[in-house]
């Protein structure tokens, strides 16, 4: 059996859906499960446990007819006998149905959609994001309760976060992983928490901890801000993980995350690790599951630079 599973977004929606993914592997142990993601996301899977393969699609992007007569190809080569699709588009039910998929379901969103399906699933969006992913299995009277973000962490990225914790001088015992956030504007507002409000936490936890090692990861969407904040606050260490699976295990080893929205915070969460998420205008019960490990802190505004750095160092000290 073949299954393809269509789930537009980034990282956050790809492991938000592991749950989904797993479930439906342990369902059918035996059969190939592939993903059409957009490239921005396809970083997630290599921590997949549950996924075959992965096909590049941008959903979010201007397609023209000859990307959607590609994508078409690829789905007919491969004859698939089950399609899950995410996209709340009509494009995409379309292509399912020209593809000759005899299964396809998708969520009742409207009419224009669901005549292209063969299972319409009621769509129910003030869940828990998993939750409502994972509501998609109904179509296949898989009802099983949804369980908890589970990773597989290939072994050269264990052997390379064992090293960079050497490199830090990590090894003998716990740290605080910090993620600023990307450095970039959407939709008129930062994606970031303000370097000033980081200097104030990192400077509490210096004087209320000062042996507690504190690292600040660093990608390609905030390495300025985070080289800032370095000569800023003398002695924070920095890391720069390449992919999800280093990610993953390096949160797997702290004591705390505290990170904005970001591939981080999924990455700890799926570690199990304590995190401290600090949110603008995202409900916290909408992307953290619930858990004595997880806590959201929303901003009163909708704008993240207004979370108060006292607000975070009462989360963190209090408990």
């Amino acid at each position: 059996m073949r299954i393809l599973a269509l789930v537009p977004g980034g990282i956050g929606d790809q492991i938000l859906f592991f749950p989904t993914l797993d479930d439906l592997k342990a369902t059918y142990p035996d059969a190939q499960i592939d993903v059409v993601v957009e490239p921005r996301a396809k970083a997630a899977y290599r921590v997949s446990k549950s996924v075959s393969d992965t096909i590049l699609f941008d959903f979010s992007g201007s397609n023209s007819l000859a990307d959607w007569g590609n994508l078409l190809g690829v789905l007919r080569d491969r004859e698939y006998d089950i399609a899950l699709s995410l996209s709340p588009g009509w494009g995409t039910g379309f292509l399912l149905w020209l593809s000759g998929i005899p299964t396809r379901i998708g969520f009742s969103r409207s009419s224009a959609t669901e005549r292209f399906l063969t299972q319409a699933v009621e769509f129910r969006p003030e869940q828990y994001e998993a939750a409502v992913y994972h509501d998609i299995l109904k179509g296949l009277k898989i009802d099983k309760p949804l369980g908890e973000l589970a990773v597989s962490v290939p072994t050269k990225d264990l052997e390379w976060a064992d090293a960079e914790r050497k490199r830090l001088g990590l090894q003998d015992g716990g740290y605080v992983l910090m993620y600023s956030g990307a450095d970039t504007q959407k939709k008129g507002r930062l994606k970031s928490y303000p370097i000033e409000n980081w200097q104030k936490i990192i400077a509490d936890f210096k004087q209320k901890q000062p042996d507690l090692p504190l690292v600040l990861i660093a990608d390609e969407e905030n390495a300025a801000l985070v080289a800032e904040l370095i000569k800023l606050c003398p002695g924070t260490k920095t890391s720069a993980p390449e992919n999800m699976g280093q990610l993953v295990a390096m949160t797997a080893g702290a004591s705390l995350v505290l990170t904005t929205d970001g591939a981080p915070m999924y990455a700890a969460i799926a570690a199990q690790t304590f995190t401290l998420a600090l949110l603008g205008e995202t409900e916290p019960a909408k992307i953290l599951p619930k858990s004595d490990r997880v806590l959201g802190i929303k901003s009163p505004t909708g704008k993240m630079a207004d979370i108060a750095p006292q607000m975070v160092l009462d989360r963190v000290w209090g408990g």
